[in-house]
């Protein structure tokens, strides 16, 4: 541990967090909000403002769970000092700014996840990792899309054979006010299980410390500024990634966003519950496709879809190479 760590170092690295915080909102805004624009439901100024709210109230409705899994269950706690977190931190900034920068809706929790890893690895070697931890999160990686995708499509079937005697003009009409509910449950998912994970990080750094006694929690003050840091960047956009999630893997009807939006909140809200750090672009991007493939196979643009595979693939190591450079730089710069 890092005993000697000053106060403004202290500072400045939980500065830090919360500018990763801050990226997490603006990089994956798109997730809570893609689907209420490209359906024209709302207006992008007015649905960031709608998803910045409910990114904030979230922790009236979670627990800290996932905050716990990202502080003690990714890599050992008696590993982590300044120099790993703010490795980590830069591994998971880097990549959110290059994948922001083309567009691609990469996950935020997975390169702080990779950040995590890389850091810790690089200080203590590889058993640093607390394996059950991240094999469950790795599993998720799997697991959260599916999920999305099967309750969505699920939801695609229920609700047309629900309208099958309605006009098409009724059911777009309904689905229209059904959608800001389904788009607050997304949001309210994103904030619950996003922003934890930075409340894990400045948790953990405390816990190092010697500020949080000898057993770990989280702060209420850590908690209140990670979800207010969260909910500004939403506020900021990230329109590159609202054209991808929205308009690029396949045509929404407010029907289909309702439904996409309904499966991918199901998911969010059931993976914080257990504690497991999720990605929100994986879900959500996971839940479109199945609302398309529902429609038929050919509407998803499966080549849009397959490169943002291919960068949840690369998400973890290339965060960790990064984490890990860093955290040999810093070593350099140090002595």
């Amino acid at each position: 541990m890092d005993a000697a760590l000053g106060l403004p170092i202290l500072v400045g690295l939980i500065a830090v967090a919360l500018l990763f915080d801050f990226l997490n909102g603006l990089h994956d805004a798109a997730n809570s909000i893609a689907t209420i624009v490209s359906t024209r439901v709302l207006r992008p100024q007015f649905a960031v403002f709608w998803a910045a709210f409910f990114n904030f109230i979230a922790f009236m409705v979670f627990g800290l769970h996932v905050a716990q899994t990202i502080g003690t269950g990714i890599i050992d706690p008696a590993v982590v000092d300044a120099q790993v977190i703010f490795a980590a931190l830069v591994g998971a900034i880097v990549w959110n700014l290059v994948t922001w920068a083309l567009g691609i809706p990469s996950s935020s929790s997975h390169a702080l996840i990779g950040g995590l890893v890389g850091g810790g690895m690089a200080k203590a070697g590889i058993s640093a990792a607390v394996w059950g931890g991240l094999s469950k999160t790795v599993l998720a990686i799997v697991l959260s899309p599916l999920v999305g995708f099967l309750l969505a499509m699920m939801l695609v079937a229920i609700v047309s054979w629900a309208s099958v005697r309605s006009t098409p003009f009724a059911v777009d009409r309904a689905f229209r006010i059904l959608q800001f509910a389904s788009a607050s449950l997304y949001s309210l998912g994103h904030g619950g299980n996003d922003a934890q994970k930075t409340m894990g990080i400045i948790a953990v750094l405390l816990y190092s410390q010697g500020h949080l006694g000898t057993e770990f929690s989280v702060p209420f003050w850590v908690v209140l500024s990670c979800q207010a840091a969260m909910a500004l960047g939403t506020l900021m956009g990230g329109w590159r990634i609202v054209r991808t999630m929205g308009l690029r893997i396949t045509k929404l009807t407010p029907m289909q966003g309702f439904c996409a939006e309904t499966g991918g909140a199901a998911t969010l809200f059931m993976a914080t519950y257990l504690g497991v750090p999720v990605s929100t672009t994986h879900t959500i991007t996971g839940a479109i496709v199945g609302v398309g493939a529902a429609r038929r196979v050919s509407a998803v643009r499966w080549n849009v879809a397959s490169s943002i595979v291919y960068a949840w693939v690369i998400t973890i190591p290339a965060s960790a190479i990064v984490a890990a450079l860093t955290w040999w730089l810093v070593q350099i710069f140090v002595r």
